[in-house]
């Protein structure tokens, strides 16, 4: 797969002179792909997030069924049944449906909070780390405070103040999420704000802000998409935690924490109701697992000489 380009673009990706901020940054890109090519787990981990999104995006073609419509003649089919491959719920639902469109739930809930609380950790952690002093010791006990609570607690406390629904629960996961990648960003912070280039721009009269954004906040990406990847797992364990709990997504949509909590009284008799959502969160979790792993490798100039 590596030798698909033609050779003159592959000299102009790997060449170690660029004559273009473009250039260096679509190299960089290309030997990253490289790198990760060499990794079958990696691999297997994006497949299996981009699985995800594609059965988020083409969900209408993809389920046999309305997810929402019920049929009580049909209830609690076991798999393989006639036109229900993977069963029924206790309402006659689909399960093939309802797991496929749940993948849009699990993917809205994930975006939502990737938009949300690694900006914010990157904003609060470069801060603290490239101003120091006072605006250090506030931040970073305030972050302190976030991480002393395990996050699906915090998460709950959050939700009850501010009620069930998909939109509270994603607020609440958000908020509990950004400490993390405050201190990742302010570790890396601390590594590059005495570096020569920063002196440089602060010579020719560059603001904190301008610094911050253009010059800090760009050297910590890396580290924070890493993070992002191997935190989607747990966004989604506590996004279905909170379904399950009744307090994130409500019926009848099709959320895989709602589905195995509605499935959890049948487990015994019909398995299937419980444990197809429940394999979905696991296969989508390994994903995001792996490809975090992967990334890591590549991303990560220690891991690379390893």
């Amino acid at each position: 797969m590596a030798n698909v380009l033609p050779s003159p673009w592959r000299a102009w990706l790997t060449s170690r002179s660029p004559r273009s901020r473009r250039q260096a940054w679509l190299g960089q890109l290309y030997l990253g792909w490289l790198a990760l090519l060499r990794n079958p787990l990696a691999l297997l981990g994006l497949a299996i997030v981009l699985a995800l999104v594609l059965a988020a995006a083409a969900a209408p073609l993809l389920a046999s069924q309305d997810p929402l419509a019920q049929s009580l003649p049909d209830r609690l089919l076991p798999p393989g049944s006639p036109g229900h491959w993977l069963g029924t719920d206790e309402f006659g639902r689909d399960l093939w449906s309802r797991v496929v469109h749940g993948a849009r739930v699990t993917l809205y809930i994930v975006l939502l909070v990737v938009v949300t609380a690694p900006v914010f950790g990157l904003a609060v952690g470069t801060a603290a780390g490239y101003f120091g002093g006072l605006v250090d010791v506030v931040l970073m006990r305030l972050t302190d405070v976030f991480l002393a609570f395990p996050r699906l607690i915090l998460a709950l406390a959050f939700v009850a103040a501010l009620g069930p629904g998909i939109e509270n629960a994603v607020l609440a996961i958000a908020l509990t999420a950004w400490p993390p990648y405050a201190r990742v960003a302010r570790a890396e912070t601390l590594t590059v704000v005495r570096s020569d280039y920063i002196a440089a721009a602060q010579l020719q009269g560059a603001g904190s802000l301008r610094i911050i954004t253009g010059h800090v906040m760009p050297l910590c990406l890396s580290s924070v998409i890493v993070r992002i990847t191997l935190d989607m797992a747990g966004i989604i364990l506590v996004a279905a935690g909170l379904g399950f709990l009744g307090l994130g997504a409500q019926p009848p949509l099709p959320e895989w924490g709602l589905m195995i909590s509605s499935g959890r009284k049948f487990l015994f008799d019909q398995w299937w109701v419980a444990t197809v959502p429940g394999l979905a969160i696991f296969v989508v979790s390994l994903g995001f697992n792996l490809l975090g792993d992967g990334l890591r490798d590549v991303l990560d100039p220690r891991s690379a000489g390893r």
